[in-house]
């Protein structure tokens, strides 16, 4: 999605009446990652263009209390886009931040606090954050009634075409979706397991990044309906599959100029870069429970699926959490495998720049790269050359968070006791359930 239109509040409103907008979605995301909206008449455009829209923020999950709930809906103008797919009655949507009723940004927002991360990259001297992700998706056949099934739609593999990838003329549909609501897409093609898919849009800075990949999700999600699937960014949805992860290719600029490329270095990689990824690496653990954040996440980082279980780098090597891709100069980055798509894509951003920053101003050294499989080492070995393994589950996630002050403090209080809090229920009620494995093997037993 190209967000350098400088739209103005004219050219909205012009845009709005020449195109017959009936109706606009103030789009924003709550802590958890989803997409909340107020649908406002092209009446009321004006208001919302001015700030004036306000919503009740006691009915967002882990927003505020009732007696404080008047929030307001700032939107970003240049988010601005017609959705597609209504042609009568047309909606269109911007994407908005959380203010106070005193005009101060709202701490738990989770663009706001990307917002502040990316700040203390720019104190530091870095422009922009850039950052190339990779959301893999399911396609699930829905039953008579519209509700979905863990029925595949296909039994394709890796880079498989029809007939063996029965989704292709989905996810074609949702390329030229996506291609009018000006993203550039530069991939788009079947993934490992039957029924997966993956669609690649260009690198974007971390902010439009993270508006990207929500808005890539509510496309995904309403085209594959009309083709009569549901599609589900669930990280593991069948035992025995690859699940879906949501890699973030990621590089810092100063201007014009990638810091992480260093053309005198054997692997291609600035001072700059190998600090970056020592930081990355140090905070990993603290930082998964955001990046990771369903008790289902943790099915997902085991070995022999291509996801990440352990603390490491390689730049040949794609068992270890981070992976230098071959490109250099401007494409020149790090890309942090162990993300998954259930990720509010702001708070994951964030945690991961602001544990890369940490690195850089403490001049964090690097370990050596992880070259061989690390699937097949031994515990012994690993440890003797200490590669730690990620949380085995979303409480182990969660205790490493509140042992973290940088990336604690770059939630924020509000966030972080709101964050903790919801996730500490899920998983208690995880935990307290009677699952259909545990009466599959002891049922009949004991």
């Amino acid at each position: 999605m190209t967000y350098n239109n400088n739209y103005s509040k004219e050219d909205i409103l012009r845009i709005a009446k020449a195109e017959n907008v009936r109706f606009i979605r103030l789009q924003f995301t709550d802590l958890m990652g989803s997409i909340k909206n107020v649908e406002i008449p092209l009446s009321q455009l004006e208001k919302a263009l001015d700030n004036k829209m306000m919503f009740d923020g006691s009915s967002i999950e882990g927003y505020v209390r009732i007696e404080e709930s008047d929030m307001y809906l700032y939107p970003d103008l240049d988010t601005w886009v017609i959705f597609p797919w209504v042609t009568e009655s047309k909606v269109a949507r911007l994407i908005c931040d959380i203010y106070m009723p005193d005009g101060t940004p709202f701490p738990g927002d989770p663009r706001q606090i990307l917002k502040n991360a990316l700040k203390q990259a720019e104190e530091m001297g870095y422009t922009a954050m850039n950052v190339g992700p990779e959301p893999e998706f399911f396609l699930f056949k829905t039953d008579e009634k519209g509700n979905p099934t863990t029925e595949l739609n296909d039994q394709g593999g890796y880079f498989d075409l029809a007939p063996m990838d029965l989704g292709e003329n989905c996810r074609r549909d949702i390329v030229l979706t996506l291609e009018e609501m000006g993203f550039e897409i530069e991939a788009s093609h079947h993934e490992v397991a039957p029924g997966q898919h993956e669609i690649d849009f260009k690198y974007a800075d971390a902010i439009k990044a993270a508006d990207q990949i929500q808005t890539f999700k509510l496309v995904v999600k309403t085209v594959a309906r009309q083709h009569g699937l549901h599609a589900s960014f669930m990280p593991k949805p069948l035992f025995g599959m690859n699940g879906s992860g949501m890699h973030c290719h990621q590089s810092l600029f100063k201007g014009d100029t990638n810091v992480f490329y260093e053309e005198s270095d054997k692997l291609g990689l600035s001072t700059v870069a190998r600090q970056y990824m020592a930081g990355v690496l140090r905070h990993a653990r603290s930082f998964a429970a955001i990046t990771n954040p369903t008790v289902n996440s943790y099915k997902r980082l085991v070995p022999g699926y291509e996801a990440p279980c352990y603390v490491a780098w390689s730049a040949s090597n794609r068992s270890p959490m981070i992976r230098i891709p071959a490109s250099r100069g401007l494409s020149t980055r790090v890309e942090v495998r162990n993300p998954d798509p259930a990720a509010n894509p702001y708070l994951a951003l964030a945690v991961m720049l602001a544990a890369g920053l940490d690195g850089i101003k403490n001049k964090m050294q690097l370990p050596p790269p992880t070259d061989r499989n690390i699937y097949v080492m031994t515990e012994e070995e690993r440890e003797s050359e200490g590669i730690p393994s990620l949380p085995l589950n979303l409480k182990q996630a969660l205790d490493e968070l509140l042992r973290d002050d940088v990336i604690c403090d770059t939630l924020g209080e509000h966030a972080l006791a709101h964050f903790y809090e919801l996730k500490e229920i899920e998983w208690d009620m995880y935990r307290t359930q009677v699952h259909q494995w545990e009466r599959d093997q002891y049922l009949s037993l004991y």
